[in-house]
C-alpha cells in the first residue's frame, strides 16, 4: 500500500478544488530558486518528465534526515526513552519517503508506457547532481536549524501539490485515461488518471502538513 489514505473520486475532486482555490505558501529565496531552476532547465509546461525530476528530488529531505537521525541514535545508547523516540521520527520520514518513492515509480511507468524519450544528461545526470547538492543543504539545515529544514520541504511540498493539481484542471483529457501500471497493486485503483494525480498532489499536502506541524516539535520529540 501507498501508506496514505486512498481517497474516493469525488472526495479527490473536492481536495483538488480545495488546493486550486488556497494561495500557494511564500516561498523562501532557496526555494523560489530551486523552482526557477527547473523551470529553466525543464520548461515552465508540467510534463510527466518533469514531474519525474520532481519526485526524485522530493526524496531528498527524508533521506537526509534519516540519515541524521540514525547518527543521532548511536549516541543515545544510555537514554533508550529518547533513543525510541529518534527511532519513531526515523519510522515517519520511511514512510514519507517510501510515498514519495511510489509516485516515482508511477511517473517512470507512465513514460515508459508513452515511450517517451529522455537525454540522459538532461533527465538522469543533472537530476542527480541537483538532488546531491540539495542533500547537502537539508542535511545541514537540518543540524543547525531543523525548523528551517521542515520549512523548506513544505515549501516543495506545497509547490508539487500545486503542480499536480494545476496539470489535472489544464488537461481535461485525463479524466478518460485509465490507470494501468505495476505499482497498481500497490499504490491503490483509480477510476481514471486524472485521480492518480490527484491523489498524488493529495499525498503532497499531507507530507507538507506533516512538516509544519514538524517545525513547532523539538527535531525527535
Amino acid at each position: 500500500m501507498s501508506g496514505l489514505e486512498h481517497l474516493s473520486g469525488d472526495v479527490l475532486r473536492r481536495e483538488q478544488e480545495r488546493t486550486l482555490a488556497s494561495p500557494r505558501l511564500r516561498y523562501s529565496l532557496l526555494a523560489r530558486a530551486l523552482f526557477l531552476g527547473m523551470d529553466l532547465v525543464y520548461g515552465r509546461r508540467r510534463t510527466l518528465s518533469k514531474f519525474k525530476v520532481l519526485e526524485l528530488i522530493a526524496r531528498v529531505p527524508y533521506q537526509a534526515w534519516e540519515q541524521v537521525a540514525y547518527v543521532a541514535m548511536t549516541h543515545t545508547s544510555r537514554a533508550p526513552d529518547f533513543a525510541r523516540r529518534i527511532f519513531d521520527r526515523v519510522r515517519e520520514s520511511r514512510h514519507q519517503q517510501d510515498n514519495e518513492q511510489w509516485h516515482l515509480l508511477i511517473l517512470e511507468d507512465l513514460i515508459a508506457q508513452r515511450g517517451v524519450r529522455e537525454g540522459f544528461v538532461k533527465f538522469w545526470l543533472l537530476p542527480q547532481l541537483v538532488a546531491f547538492v540539495y542533500y547537502q543543504i537539508v542535511w545541514l539545515l537540518y543540524v543547525v536549524r531543523p525548523a528551517r529544514a521542515y520549512l523548506l520541504n513544505a515549501e516543495f511540498e506545497d509547490h508539487a501539490e500545486h503542480e499536480y493539481m494545476e496539470f489535472v484542471r489544464d488537461c481535461p483529457e485525463l479524466e478518460r485515461e485509465p490507470f494501468e501500471s505495476v505499482v497498481t497493486a500497490d499504490y491503490g485503483r483509480f477510476e481514471s488518471l486524472a485521480d492518480v494525480f490527484r491523489q498524488i498532489g493529495y499525498d503532497e499536502r499531507v507530507h507538507k502538513e506533516e512538516s509544519l506541524n514538524w517545525m513547532t516539535q523539538p527535531r525527535f520529540a
